[in-house]
Formats: structure tokens, sequence, C-alpha cells
């Protein structure tokens, strides 16, 4: 059974970092998609950066230079380093896994699993 978690959210000035972390379980890295989204009060949810397929990091305009998708140091984890955060980056971040093709991974449908979210909040 695949299974996903995030961890690391929390309370931030503008200009700090945090890094969240996606446990996973049930898969493959090389076989899937994990991508971390976000969803901010009132907004639809996002796409924030992608690992796919263990070898390649996508990331969205707004985050791009700021946010950086790493292995983390326990097996089957994923993390999500933040850097520079402002308050528009406030949001739950949400991981999710999906065994999606290259043209599909900012679509949140290409993604079957999906973990609760962790909240993200950066002050100004």
């Amino acid at each position: 059974q695949v299974h996903v978690a995030e961890s690391g959210g929390g309370l931030v000035q503008a200009g700090d970092s945090l890094r969240l972390s996606c446990a996973t379980s049930g898969i493959t890295l090389s076989n899937y998609a994990l991508a971390w989204f976000r969803q901010a009060p009132g907004k639809e949810r996002e796409f924030v950066a992608v690992f796919f397929r263990g070898t390649n990091f996508y990331y969205a305009d707004s985050v791009k230079g700021r946010f950086t998708v790493s292995r983390g140091n326990a097996k089957n984890t994923v993390d999500l380093q933040m850097a520079t955060l402002q308050p528009e980056d406030t949001a739950v971040y949400y991981c999710a896994v999906g065994r999606a093709i290259l043209s599909s991974v900012r679509n949140l449908n290409a993604y079957s699993t999906w973990g609760q979210g962790t909240q993200v909040t950066v002050s100004s």
C-alpha cells in the first residue's frame, strides 16, 4: 500500500528558511513522480516542485531559485528546502506521488496518493 506523509511545517518570519520532508512507503522513487503542491486560503492547490522518477527536478516559476528538492537522509524520503520565505508562501503544503508522465507532472490529477498536508505560515 502506498503511503506518504509530510512533516516540518511551522511558523517563520519573512526571509527565513524551512525544510519539509515527505516520507513514502510502498513505492520505488525511480518509478514515480513525487511532487509538492500548496494551497493557500481561498486559492486553488498549485504545483510547487517535483522529483521525477528519482532523477530530475522541476520547479514552479514562483519558487525557482528559492526552493530546492532533494533526497532526504532517511530512506524513501524527499525534502523540500525553502529559503527566503515570503508571506505569499503561506499555505498548506502537500506531498503527492503518482506514475505521472513528464508532460503531466504539474497537474493535480497526475497524482494518486496524497499526504495530509503541513501548514507553513510566513509572517511579515
